[in-house]
């Protein structure tokens, strides 16, 4: 019975992420999943990432993340922003991992934050709204980061900084992601976490 138990455990975990993945996938490659500004892309792609993370853990999160990343990767290869294209241009490999590490890991840590404060809150249901909203926030700081580390000195974002007229990368970041991460985190994260709790309800978790 317990080999049987957890055969349909694992039948609906692969189920829910093939669905979860194939969403990520059809917005990446419609117009839904990217808007495209002139310096950079935003993404509606962190909606089913944190889906993911909050129903499905953080396995389910760092395979959707993943799958983000995929995208986020094939994206700059096949039509670039402007700063991906230049960042491609100086290092693909370290672009790839641009693309993928900050997304696996936004996932990945999506997920822990909403355990964790589904013990301390007792499953409040304002906790879907904080972990939804985390996945947005944790994409901008994650990318940006990595950005800084790989790219900082590389001769678009110098171009940029100076057109910018920042000094320091702290500055660079918020010029360059401010309001867009801030319009960004509030739309994924109130969808995100309302998606959640009715799919908890539906699927009796």
């Amino acid at each position: 019975m317990e080999n049987t138990s957890n055969k349909k455990v694992n039948v609906k975990f692969m189920t829910e992420l093939a669905l979860l993945i194939a969403i990520i996938i059809i917005m990446a490659l419609t117009p839904i999943g990217y808007i495209r500004t002139p310096i950079i892309v935003l993404t509606l792609i962190t909606i089913p990432v944190a889906v993911g993370a909050i129903i499905m853990g953080p396995l389910g999160g760092a395979i959707c993340g993943l799958t983000f990343g995929l995208t986020s990767l094939y994206m700059a290869m096949t039509a670039p922003s402007a700063m991906m294209g230049a960042f491609m241009a100086v290092n693909p490999f370290l672009a790839a991992v641009l693309c993928i590490v900050p997304r696996v890991l936004d996932g990945w840590l999506c997920a822990l934050i909403y355990q964790g404060l589904r013990k301390v809150t007792k499953n409040n249901p304002v906790t879907y709204y904080i972990a939804g909203i985390s996945c947005p926030v944790l994409n901008t700081v994650l990318f940006m980061s990595t950005l800084v580390l790989f790219f900082y000195n590389c001769e678009f974002v110098v171009n940029l900084r100076n057109n910018l007229g920042v000094t320091n990368a702290f500055a660079f970041v918020i010029a360059v992601v401010g309001v867009q991460a801030l319009i960004e985190a509030l739309c994924c994260g109130l969808v995100s976490g309302f998606v959640s709790q009715q799919l908890n309800r539906v699927l009796k978790r």
